[in-house]
């Protein structure tokens, strides 16, 4: 049974739009790739939380990016086995114990021209997740939801390229920048259903050095499944 703690989030769902979400949306004729990513709620140690990944930081795109679990969606897939596919390839999550509630608009990237689902889901009997391949993820997190909806943790990101958008510290010592696409998608997701404080002065950081190209090995070389998340096609 889902939390009374996550209604809002279920009712939110039901009302939000990709207005709500991003300016960009796929335009007719784009023939965009298609893609899922699983927002998974669960409840921790330390209350409700969020999974999300860390990228290897050797990756040649968007190393250390801190994202949630997803990827292209295959031939013959919905939105909805996709993301939990790549859940399960990325952190060993068993699909079996996740209650998928919503599925949110597309949200289009326009540099990579994918249009990607965001797939809700309460993480209704836990499962042990890790690392399964070192070469694709660094590592896997279970992010306090106290932590994203709370000024202590917020802060605004600067890309070389001059762009600026919402992120937050995570991690142990709060030495992991979350940014970009999944960032926005929360900041954005949270202050639709109620959660956000607001923020108006958040601290301005340089994107780190490391997570801007990473260096590839032969084993990324392979067909990557997973789609390009970048700054200038995110949610906001």
């Amino acid at each position: 049974m889902r939390p009374d703690w996550l209604r809002p989030v279920e009712k939110g769902a039901r009302a939000i739009t990709v207005h709500d979400l991003t300016r960009f949306m796929p335009p007719e004729g784009s023939d965009a790739r298609r893609g899922a990513v699983l927002i998974l709620f669960g409840e921790g140690e330390q209350g409700p939380d969020l999974l999300l990944t860390e990228r290897a930081h050797h990756m040649r795109s968007h190393p250390a990016q801190i994202a949630f679990p997803g990827g292209s969606i295959d031939l013959g897939e919905t939105p909805l086995q996709a993301a939990l596919r790549e859940a399960e390839e990325e952190t060993g999550l068993d699909p079996a114990g996740v209650d998928v509630f919503a599925e949110l608009p597309e949200l289009w990237l326009p540099p990579s021209n994918f249009a990607v689902t965001p797939v809700l889901a309460w993480w209704e009997d836990e499962s042990p997740v890790g690392v399964v391949d070192p070469d694709e993820v660094h590592a896997v997190y279970r992010v306090p939801i106290s932590e994203l909806v709370g000024p202590d943790h917020r802060i605004r990101v600067e890309h070389p390229s001059g762009w600026v958008g919402p992120g937050y510290l995570v991690g142990d010592d709060n030495d992991r920048v979350l940014w970009g696409f999944t960032a926005g998608i929360i900041a954005r997701l949270f202050d639709f259903v109620g959660w956000a404080e607001q923020v108006d002065d958040a601290p301005l950081r340089a994107l780190p050095a490391h997570m801007l190209q990473g260096v590839p090995t032969r084993a990324e070389m392979k067909p990557n499944t997973r789609f390009p998340i970048t700054s200038e096609g995110e949610a906001r």
